[in-house]
């Protein structure tokens, strides 16, 4: 069993002005436990339009913004009680999804490296810094809203396996799948 994370960044104003002052390759986290990423989650826009109406999201990659969005995504091998309790940490968020913000101001007050925490707030990487601490997967050596998407880049319990368009990566699934069958 694999947790993936997948890191993208979009087209959109919003993450091309993140990128001029991160300089980072990618500004969005996000954590799946199917290889087709069709279970992805994260904290990021409710509405595919509207950068600035966010919380916890289910997003849907067969949407263009996403199938055309450069991405590297890494998988960690992880047990069924590791896999059985992320999943039920994901449903939590999912369930309590109306309760949840979009940590607007936690990303600001990062950005200027102040340590501020909202509760029931959270950004993309905080939200997976808090999955994989809450798992026991990995303990980071700040606190989860300080983490950045460049911060769980670099987490050696992840292993690189694709960079590309998130469309060309279903692609190669779609290949291996058939292979498999026919093997």
């Amino acid at each position: 069993m694999h947790l993936y994370l997948v890191l993208t960044a979009t087209s959109s104003l919003l993450s091309k002005t993140i990128k001029l002052y991160t300089r980072a390759s990618y500004n969005h986290a996000s954590i799946a436990l199917m290889p087709s990423l069709n279970d992805l989650a994260s904290f990021g826009r409710k509405d595919l339009n509207n950068p600035f109406i966010g919380g916890f999201v289910r997003e849907d990659i067969s949407h263009d913004f996403f199938l055309n969005a450069r991405c590297s995504i890494y998988s960690c091998e992880i047990t069924l009680d590791e896999y059985k309790h992320i999943q039920e940490q994901i449903n939590y968020f999912h369930q309590h999804k109306e309760d949840l913000r979009y940590n607007l101001l936690g990303l600001i007050t990062l950005a200027v490296n102040i340590d501020y925490q909202r509760n029931r707030a959270f950004f993309c990487s905080e939200f997976i810094a808090t999955i994989l601490e809450d798992s026991g997967l990995y303990e980071f050596s700040k606190k989860p809203h300080m983490v950045t998407p460049q911060d769980l880049q670099e987490l050696a319990i992840f292993t690189h396996i694709y960079t590309g368009t998130i469309s060309n990566y279903l692609r190669q699934l779609q290949k291996q799948a058939l292979i498999l069958e026919y093997a």
